[in-house]
């Protein structure tokens, strides 16, 4: 099976050449942070409607944090175009964080569509080293469709935990590897090393449910959903809340 993998990727490779000398020169990723908003943005929009209820169930629960104040203090990991905006109820103090610049502008655009919310900041960081953010200072951490791509899951769930105050919670929806054996999964392992460049570093077969399950937190709910687009190559999503 390993043998056909590689087969089948130098395949792909030597179909998509052009992208892969471009990436070892250094000229895609730049074009890549430009491009990728606006790809986000189209594909966030039809995910946004074909998974609407069960975003709305798992964000509805964030309500419950508000306490005394009417207020939650939340952060956004990989925030992209603020497609999850929409389902935040108000009082949501919003902390944005993306490693690319370049989502600001669309972000912008969401943020006016939603008034019910309170925005804080927009922070250019990488998940794994959120230091411009105080430990505990966040009532709840939200991550979709973040994880895939990240350099190191396992270092990004530390940092959500130091971030959150005891008892705050991590809510996350991820696409995951599909399961060891079948061809779908051979398939992701064969269209991974190109998928990486087109998707900004998007990993096709990473199984985040044990890093979660490994992080140490207090409380684990999780439960998995099918992918939303089966003319892609992305998996089974999970989602769920964590607890520290």
């Amino acid at each position: 099976m390993d043998v056909l993998v590689r087969l089948l990727q130098l395949l792909v490779l030597l179909l998509t050449l052009p992208l892969h000398l471009m990436a070892l020169l250094g000229c895609w990723q730049p074009l890549c942070k430009s491009y990728f908003p606006y790809l986000m943005a189209a594909l966030t929009a039809k995910s946004n409607q074909k998974m609407e209820n069960k975003k709305r169930e798992l964000f509805g629960q964030i309500k419950r944090l508000t306490g005394g104040s009417g207020k939650v203090a939340l952060l956004e990991l990989g925030c992209g175009t603020g497609a999850n905006f929409q389902f935040y109820p108000a009082g949501c103090r919003i902390t944005c964080l993306d490693p690319n610049p370049h989502m600001e502008k669309l972000l912008t655009k969401s943020m006016a569509e939603n008034r019910h919310l309170q925005y804080e900041q927009f922070v250019v960081a990488s998940g794994e080293d959120m230091k411009q953010l105080a430990n505990g200072s966040m009532d709840v951490v939200v991550s979709t469709l973040v994880l895939c791509s990240v350099q190191s899951p396992r270092r990004v769930l530390q940092e959500v935990q130091r971030v959150l105050r005891p008892g705050g919670v991590f809510f996350f929806w991820e696409h995951v590897a599909e399961p060891r054996g079948s061809w779908a999964l051979l398939w992701q392992q064969v269209l991974e090393p190109t998928w990486k460049h087109i998707g900004d570093g998007c990993c096709l077969t990473r199984e985040t449910w044990k890093d979660l399950e490994s992080a140490q937190f207090s409380e684990l709910q999780m439960e998995q959903q099918p992918p939303p687009f089966k003319w892609l190559p992305v998996g089974p999503h999970i989602m769920g809340k964590a607890i520290k």
